[in-house]
This record gives C-alpha cells, sequence and structure tokens, in this order.
C-alpha cells in the first residue's frame, strides 16, 4: 500500500482544496472598513429570492371560494410562512454561534495582551462594540478599547479607526 502521494497528486489536491475554500468562502481579497460586509451568494441570492417568490405565489393563488379552497389556502400559507422563515432561522443561528466565537476570541486575545481577564472590561462594552474590535491588529486594540469606552464609540466609529485591519475571511 502506497502512503506518500506524487508531487502532481499534492498539486492536485491542494487545488482541489483551494477551490473547494473558494466556492465556501468567496471574499478573497484584503478586507477593510469599505468591503467587509460579505454575501453569501446560494443564500443570499438564491434560497432567501425563491423563498419570497414561493411565499408571493401561495398569496396570489390563495383561493375562498369554498371551505375546501379555503383550508387548503390556509395550509398552504402557513407552509410558505414556514418556509419563508426558515433561511431566517438558520442565518441567525450562524450569526448569534459566530458571535459568541468571536467573544471567545476577544476574550483570549486581551488575556494574552494583557495577562488579565477581559471580563471587566467586556461589562463596559457593548457586543457590537466587540465585535467590531475583532477587526483592530493587537497593537491597536487596547487603545481602541480605552477610546470605545471612554468615548462611548458606535461599531462604525470603531471600525473606521483601524488603520490595521484584520480580514476575517471565514465568517458566517
Amino acid at each position: 500500500m502506497r502512503e506518500k502521494h506524487s508531487q502532481k497528486e499534492k498539486r492536485i489536491i491542494n487545488q482541489y482544496k483551494e477551490v473547494r475554500l473558494l466556492f465556501l468562502y468567496p471574499m478573497k481579497k484584503a478586507q477593510n472598513f469599505k468591503n467587509h460586509a460579505r454575501y453569501f451568494p446560494f443564500h443570499h441570492f438564491f434560497l432567501f429570492p425563491l423563498t419570497l417568490t414561493y411565499f408571493i405565489w401561495t398569496i396570489i393563488d390563495l383561493d375562498f371560494s369554498s371551505t375546501s379552497a379555503t383550508s387548503e389556502s390556509i395550509k398552504s400559507l402557513i407552509l410558505a410562512l414556514v418556509i419563508l422563515n426558515l433561511p431566517f432561522l438558520s442565518r441567525i443561528y450562524a450569526l448569534k454561534n459566530q458571535n459568541r466565537i468571536i467573544f471567545a476570541e476577544m476574550r483570549a486575545r486581551y488575556a494574552e495582551l494583557t495577562g488579565k481577564p477581559f471580563k471587566e472590561i467586556e461589562s463596559k462594552l457593548s457586543g457590537s462594540q466587540i465585535i467590531a474590535l475583532r477587526f483592530a491588529s493587537d497593537e491597536e486594540l487596547l487603545p481602541l478599547i480605552e477610546e470605545s469606552i471612554s468615548k462611548e464609540l458606535s461599531s462604525k466609529e470603531i471600525k473606521m479607526k483601524i488603520k490595521d485591519w484584520q480580514g476575517d475571511y471565514r465568517r458566517v
């Protein structure tokens, strides 16, 4: 049994991994304040429009001409509402999980940089401020945390102050 791959096989495997990552994480250019918002093409441009179209189609197709037709229309409308909400729910769950990960990363970064727990500082910052601060480099993070607390900066103001933007290419 052969254990090692040839150079050609390794190159093909690496190319496959790169293509797979491009599909999953399409943003490749350097991130900054202006381009850090991310669209997931399947969700934003296929799944959501399709479910919205189905919902509108169901509303247009409602029939209240008889008891039987009314019953079927109500069932169809309930199903269309459930289907319409599924992409929203999946997005909400993913974003909530991502936020938990960001908070854990910020706690670890702060402890690594200062040797102190983040808990005291975390209570002085809003969730959106903490999420915005994650884009700051290690050199900018501590002064920006202090400024965010003292001047009550919004998440947008924090992001605009970041000079050495640390992109997050694998976020949801």
